[in-house]
């Protein structure tokens, strides 16, 4: 099911985990992030699984294949991006560094851009109100966080 995507991938269970110093992520901020990606798995993949009707080429269909592939390139600009940001600092290092690789090239946030393009990418192969519900929050959340980063 779609949830164990949104487990295994979700930034606020796996990115925390892997930072090597820097500030701590406030436990009660990691079970929120938790509870919201076990949530919204589990209603992605409800909806998914119990009311989306798809027509038997679906996975053939222009719209399907677009939308998988947006979410993978996104999925992999996010995961790359990731791993640019916990690499930035050398161990013991400490102050604010900018990232110059890979999409940090073309936009400030790139994590996030990945992200964003990753959840329309999965709302385009999907054709689901909740998938493009989710797509917008994410659009809203990270759109916020990522002006606020570049600032």
């Amino acid at each position: 099911c779609n949830s164990f995507s949104f487990l295994v991938h979700c930034r606020a269970l796996i990115f925390p985990l892997l930072i090597r110093e820097g500030k701590p992520t406030p436990f009660f901020t990691f079970v929120l992030a938790l509870l919201f990606c076990v949530y919204n798995g589990y209603l992605q993949g409800r909806s998914l699984s119990n009311y989306a009707k798809y027509p038997s080429g679906w996975l053939k269909d222009p719209c399907f294949i677009t939308g998988f592939i947006g979410w993978l390139v996104g999925m992999a600009i996010n995961i790359h991006s990731d791993h640019i940001l916990r690499n930035l600092r050398k161990p013991g290092e400490t102050g604010y560094k900018i990232p110059r690789e890979g999409m940090f090239e073309y936009v400030s946030g790139a994590n996030f851009f990945g992200e964003i393009l990753e959840w329309f990418g999965f709302a385009l192969a999907c054709c689901t109100i909740e998938s493009l519900a989710f797509a917008l929050c994410t659009l809203f959340i990270l759109g916020s966080r990522a002006k606020q980063h570049h600032q």
